[in-house]
């Protein structure tokens, strides 16, 4: 999906200053990227245009994780020098610069991703900047793509994994955390400017800490207290659930130790939400993904998280159609399905990325295969999503408001992450305001969503 910068990242030039148009392309991680480049530009004195035509130049951020985002990423390249001509392109596509230019020999320059300067280098010779920097002209928590009520929190970069279907450590490196401190003032500051719910994200959010042998690191709290606080997932959990935003834990390995976190959880310091990306649930296909492959182990956990946190929303992808998966192996992912519960699910269809060990691991899966699976584990993902929102009627739950219409607001419960998860639909005796958390009564569920009354503001 393509995110042109948001509202409050354009100042429309009336100045002369010279104007950048920008896409970012993939998941919320490139999009963090995004934002850190748009900061900078903005902190040069450069502006953001809606459009490309008329630009001074055309940004594009891509995602090279699979063929279609690949195709996605080309599209967006010759859509730009289309319209404007003027063209740089960075992010995960642009580790393979070849491929880029094989197709596009006009852009500008290729960067890879997290190549923040290199961006800025070859924006300052394209079209340099007219002034010297004024980095007050930038709020403090930097130039945010998300609405004003919720944003990325990035705090590593790379993987240390070598799951055979994924090429990240190729484009992104192994893992770099960040020091907590740094990641808390981040946070700090996108609290105090409004934000009420931080989307904690990396390639592995759990390993976080791993490659600095959880070095501390010091940071001054809001009340000015100073203390250490170790790199590592449940300590920076932990003092993000004080700064008074929900606080929201995706793309988490399912190592032993994040069983410790379901303690904050229940305790009500982050939210009763944990994203964790099984893949696959039988054994023999998570051998050959390189995944953790103890199905029992894995349900007994779950059981044991629920026990703990009797709110716990619990969430997941999956691939079907994995080179050489069998029926049979299939039917343990489908078994799984039914007996785990999980809440919310995403599921996607093999997609053969170049350079990817797993291509080399089985024979491959028939799309029409592919489609039939597909088909069959989101009937049962249905049927498993209704089950579990119908108990939520008749409760009153805590819904952060995204979206305001004539008669009915959208927004989401403390089990739901923007964009990928459900919604509720909200009517309200009041205008709602976006950003808002209100407390709704659940009336009725569907498949995936919700909808209720505001009883509470």
């Amino acid at each position: 999906m393509a995110t042109f910068a948001s509202s409050d990242a354009f100042n429309d030039a009336r100045n002369g200053a010279p104007r950048i148009s920008f896409v970012s392309l993939g998941c919320p991680k490139a999009l963090v990227d995004s934002e850190r480049i748009v900061t900078s530009l903005r902190s040069e004195g450069y502006e953001l245009s809606r459009r490309h035509e008329g630009a001074d130049l055309v940004i594009v951020n891509t995602c090279g994780f699979l063929d279609s985002a690949k195709a996605e990423s080309l599209a967006a390249i010759g859509d730009a020098l289309k319209e404007n001509g003027k063209v740089i392109v960075t992010g995960c596509m642009g580790a393979e610069p070849e491929q880029i230019r094989a197709v596009h020999p006009g852009v500008l320059a290729v960067t890879g991703p997290q190549q923040y300067e290199s961006v800025l280098a070859a924006v300052h010779q394209a079209v340099p900047p007219q002034h010297d920097p004024f980095v007050d002209l930038v709020p403090p928590q930097g130039i945010k793509l998300t609405p004003r009520h919720y944003a990325y929190l990035k705090i590593s970069e790379g993987c240390n994994n070598r799951c055979t279907f994924c090429i990240i450590p190729k484009l992104r490196g192994d893992l770099v955390s960040r020091p907590a401190a740094d990641v808390l003032r981040e946070a700090e500051k996108l609290v105090a400017a409004g934000v009420k719910e931080l989307l904690v994200i990396s390639q592995d959010t759990s390993a976080y800490g791993v490659d600095t042998k959880y070095a501390p690191s010091l940071w001054k709290d809001g009340q000015g207290h100073e203390r250490e606080v170790r790199t590592r997932f449940l300590d920076l959990a932990r003092e993000l659930g004080t700064l008074g935003a929900w606080v929201r834990l995706h793309y988490v390995y399912p190592y032993p130790h994040v069983d410790e976190v379901i303690g904050l959880m229940s305790d009500g310091v982050v939210l009763p939400y944990l994203d964790i990306p099984f893949q696959h649930a039988s054994p023999s296909v998570l051998k050959r993904m390189k995944r953790p492959a103890a199905q029992e182990k894995t349900l007994a956990r779950i059981q044991a998280w629920r026990a703990a946190c009797p709110d716990l929303t619990l969430r997941s992808t999956f691939i079907v159609g994995f080179p050489g998966e069998t029926e049979a192996e299939f039917q343990e992912l489908i078994d799984f399905l039914d007996e785990a519960e999980l809440d919310r699910v995403g599921c996607f269809k093999y997609e053969p990325v170049a350079g990817a060990p797993a291509n080399e691991l089985g024979a491959a899966i028939a799309e029409e295969v592919k489609q039939e699976r597909w088909e069959r584990f989101m009937a049962v993902q249905q049927r498993v999503s209704a089950r579990r929102l119908k108990r939520k009627v008749g409760t009153r739950q805590q819904v952060i408001i995204d979206s305001v219409g004539p008669t009915v607001a959208v927004g989401r419960t403390k089990a739901d992450a923007p964009e990928i998860d459900g919604v509720v639909h909200v009517a309200s005796r009041r205008p709602l305001r976006v950003g808002e958390i209100a407390t709704v009564k659940i009336e009725r569920a569907d498949a995936y969503d919700l909808h209720g009354m505001a009883v509470g503001f």
